[in-house]
């Protein structure tokens, strides 16, 4: 009888299944990153397309779809956050990502129900569902002022989520005061300045 021992796998090891297409030990979250920057260059697109609120069965399906793609990006971004622990070691810090990610999906799914033409904004429900929308780009502005502070995150990229994720913070007040035509160039520059480089500086990060 013939007796094979094979040794536990190292961490090394078992980190490295965890890596997605595209990413290395020396820059784990690659993936992340590129899903992160390709969602907003998405978004952005279609909004500089079909404008902020399309009336037309073609312009809410694509933009729904660049929206959902960066919602996608914005998951990506949380698991990022959590695996690295960017707002801290504690249970809070943990329940918060977990929190803003129910949001972010609750907001993805009133995303696909605006972009096929289901929703009915005159009922509670749908009313409700359209909410998780500001709400988890609310969320996603006090994550980046905590990352900020808890400087785990070192350099430009503990900074730079504050940037990023004052999208709504920055472009609702635009809207407001300057009109649709200023609003819609700062909605699309915003994502591209704040989310699309959010994304690199995750795709470089090394620990």
């Amino acid at each position: 009888m013939t007796i094979s021992h094979s040794p536990a796998p190292a961490r090394s090891d078992v980190a490295d299944r965890d890596l997605g297409p595209g990413s290395s030990p020396r820059h784990p979250y690659a993936l992340h990153g590129r899903v992160l920057s390709a969602g907003a260059l998405s978004w952005a697109a279609s909004m500089a397309v079909f404008g902020l609120n399309p009336d037309t069965t073609v312009g809410l399906a694509v933009q729904g779809l660049g929206a959902a793609l960066f919602q996608v990006g914005l998951l990506f971004l949380l698991r990022t956050l959590w695996r690295t622990r960017a707002l801290g070691e504690g249970r809070i810090a943990r329940g918060v990502l977990r929190f803003e990610a129910f949001l972010v999906t609750m907001a993805i799914g009133s995303t696909v129900v605006d972009a096929i033409q289901v929703s009915d904004l005159s009922q509670p429900g749908w009313a409700v569902l359209d909410a998780f929308w500001p709400l988890s780009m609310l969320g996603m502005f006090l994550i980046g002022i905590r990352i900020a502070v808890a400087g785990r995150w070192k350099g430009v990229s503990r900074w730079w989520p504050m940037v990023a994720e004052s999208w709504a913070v920055v472009t609702i007040p635009a809207l407001g005061i300057f009109g649709e035509t200023v609003g819609h160039a700062v909605a699309c520059l915003h994502l591209l300045v704040g989310y699309a480089v959010l994304g690199v500086l995750v795709s470089r990060k090394t620990d």
